[in-house]
């Protein structure tokens, strides 16, 4: 008889709230009941997203877990956020409509009599008066409006007026307005692509909006562009132009820290890798930091556990490097394989490669 394999204790509902706890406030220094509820996956991220928009007249609606499941989280993070010394502050959840800001609704008959908890925000004792000032603005701060870039042909749900393919339209109530319908009539549309001038524009533009389009090759909303002002856009423009030789120097001296930054990294990143493999060649390691670290790539060096020097996050980097440069991966993907059996058939080319640098041999 073989030996018996433990089994990992089975997370308990207070060390899943504290461990969710924790995490948003080591990383944000403010926790708030969604926070954690999202951190325990109770309450998709995207889904909080379209509450703050608009989109969902209830947030109870996505929130996975019984009355009294949810009761008990939110009463361990009330004590949590007590024993810790935690401060409360106010937070309003709104969103901006034509009519002026609208407070969201969180609960109705499933939740009742949660809904003060489940709005419940706290800060780091450690933060001063200004900063938690600072918070409780940001916090309450409601989402921006956004109006979307139109790739059919509609119909203004209030006038009628057509909106063809290549205009702008709101949605509200999940009904489509025109501009003028929504009250941004007077508004004047600025692409992206000069930060400056963007920054500036909103800045001095009394209402605006983010307007997105749909990329069907990506899945998702890509920012195109600004609505503001007429009167906006002319005093951004009048700024840029009067600044932008101090801007240029500023974004050479930006670059070269850059720069800087990016080799210190690469090399912490090598040492960490020799460190874990001893028995990588050092100019394989330097290559695998080079690759993994490069700014802007989306790939796990650049992720937060990355840039940390995360073990996991390292081990995952010289795995794909060993996958990609040492194995016949890619050619099995050229040939037409799909990526978990050629990903398993190369498995263990992998791992004898990896136990020859864990072991130094």
């Amino acid at each position: 008889m073989g030996p018996v394999t433990k089994l990992k204790p089975k997370a308990t509902i207070e060390d899943r709230v504290i461990r969710a706890a924790e995490g948003a406030l080591e990383d944000q220094q403010h926790v708030s009941a969604i926070d954690v509820l999202v951190r325990m996956g109770l309450l998709a991220p995207s889904n909080v997203e379209a509450w703050r928009k608009g989109r969902l007249a209830l947030l109870e609606d996505m929130i996975q877990g019984s009355p009294e499941k949810i009761a008990s989280a939110l009463g361990i993070f009330r004590q949590w956020a007590a024993s810790r010394g935690l401060q409360p502050v106010e937070a309003r959840y709104v969103r901006t409509t034509r009519e002026g800001e609208q407070e969201l609704r969180i609960t109705g008959a499933k939740y009742a009599g949660l809904d003060e908890a489940l709005r419940s925000h706290y800060v780091s004792p450690g933060l001063s008066e200004r900063k938690k000032q600072t918070v409780e603005k940001q916090i309450s701060k409601p989402p921006e409006r956004v109006v979307f870039l139109n790739r059919r042909d509609a119909a203004c749900s209030e006038c009628g007026v057509d909106l063809p393919s290549g205009s702008f339209l709101s949605m509200e109530a999940s009904q489509p307005l025109c501009l003028a319908c929504a009250g941004m009539g007077d508004l004047e549309f600025l692409p992206r692509g000069d930060t400056a001038l963007t920054r500036r524009a909103t800045k001095y533009s009394e209402s605006h909006a983010v307007v997105v389009e749909f990329s069907r090759s990506r899945g998702r909303y890509e920012r195109q562009g600004i609505l503001v002002t007429e009167a906006a856009i002319q005093q951004a423009e009048e700024e840029c132009a009067a600044d932008a030789p101090e801007r240029a120097r500023q974004r050479e001296r930006g670059a070269a820290a850059r720069k800087k930054e990016d080799t210190v990294f690469v090399e912490q990143m090598k040492s960490k890798i020799q460190a874990m493999f001893p028995g990588c060649p050092p100019l394989e390691a330097q290559k695998i930091a080079e690759h993994t670290a490069r700014r802007g790539s989306g790939r796990v060096g650049r992720s937060a556990a990355g840039r940390k020097l995360d073990s996991d996050a390292v081990s995952l980097a010289v795995i794909a490097a060993v996958r990609h440069r040492h194995t016949k991966y890619d050619d099995l993907l050229a040939s037409g394989a799909e990526r978990a059996p050629a990903r398993t058939k190369v498995q263990g080319e992998i791992e004898e490669i990896l136990d020859a640098w864990r072991w130094g041999v």
